[in-house]
């Protein structure tokens, strides 16, 4: 187990650092609300990252990948859940941390984790690359949740990172009008995304 979890490491960095809606997340939200509201983001899209373990281990990510309606009906909701966050940031009014509300961490929670449960091409990825790491004859579940929780790690080091480096550029942002250019920007980024994942084939 220890070499194929070895060789599953740089499959995780690569899920990582590629550019998505767990990253545009946390940017906005170490942007609107600090270093706080970012690690409760990563913290949703980690739990949600455990689930979609668990989901392979049991077959229902393999459920969700071979069926075209319950992926299309993922995908959109996925689709239309980012597309509102993005419309959210498009129609703030750029309030500083201290005017945002005392439920904002839960909201990030709550954003993080419903975007990556909602992610269809999570389970796709579970299913597809998943059994290649999982030695033959051993449990699935731990296997599968270990797996996941090396993702997890590898997040967490990163969106950590990439939230401090916004949170030190965030008093210029709050300070002057870039933060309402920012959400604009967020926003937009985030809406595209949606609209990609509402058009993207299987």
């Amino acid at each position: 187990m220890t070499h194929l979890l070895i060789a599953f490491v740089p499959v995780a960095v690569v899920l990582s650092l590629a550019p998505g809606p767990a990253t545009a997340l946390v940017v906005r939200n170490a942007a609107r609300g600090g270093r706080r509201h970012a690690f409760f983001t990563t913290a949703g899209s980690s739990l949600g990252v455990l689930a979609w373990g668990a989901f392979a281990a049991v077959g229902i990510a393999a459920v969700v990948a071979a069926s075209a309606e319950v992926f299309t009906v993922m995908k959109l909701a996925g689709a239309a859940f980012l597309v509102y966050l993005g419309v959210q940031s498009l129609r703030g009014r750029g309030e500083t941390p201290a005017q945002r509300r005392p439920t904002a961490r839960r909201s990030a929670f709550r954003e993080g984790l419903v975007t990556a449960v909602a992610n269809p091409k999570l389970a796709a990825f579970f299913v597809a690359l998943f059994p290649q790491f999982v030695p033959r004859g051993a449990p699935v579940l731990p296997s599968a949740l270990l797996m996941a929780a090396t993702i997890v790690v590898i997040d967490l080091g990163w969106y950590s990172a990439l939230a401090y480096l916004v949170a030190r550029a965030r008093r210029a942002f709050v300070e002057g009008p870039w933060l309402r250019r920012f959400e604009r920007l967020t926003g937009t980024v985030l809406v595209g995304l949606g609209v990609r994942l509402a058009l993207e084939r299987r």
